[in-house]
């Protein structure tokens, strides 16, 4: 299962570098991120090394945060192989609600990172249709 932290934040200078100090004294490493912003606040998600601490740590520090349950899929890295996932998705009649790309960093390959409803269908569904799900 690929957890990420939501992170529900002010939209102000020094929002970013106050979520990066308190990872990095955790010892956490981000493996990816999305941020997606409005005129006050944002979402920043990230899939991080330790999602568990992470929520708690920034918790702590007065971020609202979640514990959300994502779908990482590896491809390679050609040209057609985001369409290709999203074409397969959408013939399984799956909803994306939103997606971000990561790496392994084992095997230098891109992973798509995306949220959709009944993760666990869904990750069946693609793992049948021969894609590489983490």
């Amino acid at each position: 299962m690929l957890r990420q932290v939501s992170i529900y934040a002010e939209n102000k200078k020094g929002t970013m570098e106050n979520i990066t100090a308190i990872l990095l004294e955790k010892g956490i490493n981000i493996l990816g991120s999305v941020t997606n912003d409005s005129a006050e606040y944002g979402i920043v998600r990230m899939v991080v090394s330790n999602p568990t601490t992470a929520y708690e740590a920034l918790s702590g520090a007065g971020y609202i945060c979640k514990l959300t349950e994502v779908i990482g899929v590896e491809v390679e890295d050609k040209v057609g192989n985001l369409h290709n996932l999203l074409l397969s998705l959408q013939e399984s009649n799956i909803n994306v609600d939103y997606l971000y790309l990561s790496f392994n960093r084992e095997s230098g390959k891109p992973i798509m990172v995306f949220h959709c409803e009944d993760a666990g269908e869904v990750r069946n569904c693609l793992a049948a249709k021969g894609f590489s799900v983490l």
